[in-house]
């Protein structure tokens, strides 16, 4: 990121997850650091990042900012010691679905900017799900101690209205993809087809397969009703790249004459798919940031729902999931998909306004963030 001269520079820790090759996580941090470049840009100041990996290197590298690794408390000091302020966010951080550890680290590293006396930010954060009432107190401390709060959906302010948290106030804004511009350099990534091509995303979530075995039933019945080029884009690899697989494995010998199966392979760069994304006549998605591509290139989408911050986000949108991992019908899934199909740009008009309205507001906490910085801290 461009320094301009003679202007202010602010270092800023980012923390979330990052470096984990996870194409929604990275999208999120590509989206933040483009966020905080042109707001900066606009009020006259420099940022210059410092973001929390798990691959510093690697992050280094996609991004072209200063990264250090999120497990080693030491470079973690050093990098809070010489910052003006820290972002935690976006994306779930803060829940417990997935493990005891998250919300202890990420809580953590945002009390020990505040012991250290820097400001700290909450950047459109997805709260829960919070299982254990434990970690109640964990949260609330580090929310109520933070300068600006903003989360992803309703759902999650109520959340922390429930465990204390009404100082600062909560923001409720977009999720930051929404926000992610297409590359400048944007190019055709997946071969050109002369049948609709439906992205696919996909991910393992039920031990015994029985949501992949649904979904592979549902697109044999899409394809008895319509030729298509099933496209499974891998958003987490490896995972999602066994996932698609073991769909496609299903599919074999099963999908109408016509239709065609590809798993792409694609570069980790998160505008690099979302512009696979937009070469979609149609996606259907398990990932949260699948979605959230698709409605931010107006593409037209069925999301299965795995988690409640799927149906916010659908909600939001003014959509509802096609189903669930433990129901999905394959008879509505084929008519709903031929339908968005044949009547592409009645679903592009439909949900333009709320879309629009996302996007734009997609940029308001680095907006305040900025605003902050430039008013309130001594360079």
């Amino acid at each position: 990121m461009g320094l301009a001269a003679n202007s202010a520079t602010f270092r800023v820790v980012i923390s979330g997850y990052y470096g984990f090759n996870n194409s929604g996580d990275e999208a999120v941090l590509r989206s933040i650091l483009l966020a905080l470049e042109e707001q900066s840009k606009e009020a006259g100041i420099n940022i210059e990042p410092v973001v929390l990996s798990a691959d510093p290197a690697g992050t280094s590298q996609m991004y072209g900012v200063e990264a250090v690794p999120r497990m080693h408390p030491a470079s973690i000091r050093r990098a809070l010691s010489s910052a003006h302020a820290l972002i935690s966010g976006g994306g779930s951080l803060l829940q417990d679905a997935t493990g005891m550890k998250s919300i202890p680290y990420y809580t953590g590293i945002i009390k020990l900017a505040q012991w250290m006396r820097k400001p700290t930010f909450i950047y459109a954060q997805g709260i829960g799900p919070v299982q254990r009432k434990a970690m109640f107190p964990l949260i609330a401390s580090a929310m109520k101690k933070s300068r600006y709060v903003s989360v992803r959906d309703a759902q999650s302010a109520q959340f922390l209205r429930e465990i204390g948290v009404n100082k600062p106030e909560v923001e409720v804004v977009p999720d930051p993809v929404m926000g992610m511009p297409l590359p400048q350099q944007a190019e055709a990534l997946l071969a050109e087809s002369e049948l609709p091509r439906i992205g696919i995303s996909v991910r393992f979530w039920n031990k015994d397969r029985s949501d992949l075995q649904r979904i592979s039933d549902a697109l044999v019945k899409l394809t008895m009703q319509r030729d298509v080029q099933l496209t499974f884009l891998p958003f987490h690899t490896p995972d999602d790249v066994e996932a698609s697989d073991f769909v496609a494995q299903q599919l074999k010998g099963r999908i109408g004459g016509g239709s065609k199966v590809e798993i792409a392979k694609l570069p980790d760069d998160p505008q690099v798919m979302l512009q696979a994304v937009s070469q979609c006549d149609v996606l259907f998605g398990m990932r949260l940031h699948a979605l959230i591509y698709a409605a931010n290139q107006h593409v037209p989408m069925l999301g299965l729902s795995y988690d409640p911050k799927i149906d916010q986000f659908l909600k939001r949108i003014d959509c509802s999931p096609i189903g669930t991992t433990d129901r999905l019908d394959a008879e509505q899934f084929a008519q709903e998909v031929v339908a968005l199909l044949d009547h592409r740009m009645d679903w592009q008009k439909q949900h333009e306004r709320q879309i629009v309205t996302l996007i734009q507001q997609s940029q308001k906490p680095a907006q305040q963030i900025v605003q902050f910085l430039r008013q309130n801290i001594s360079r």
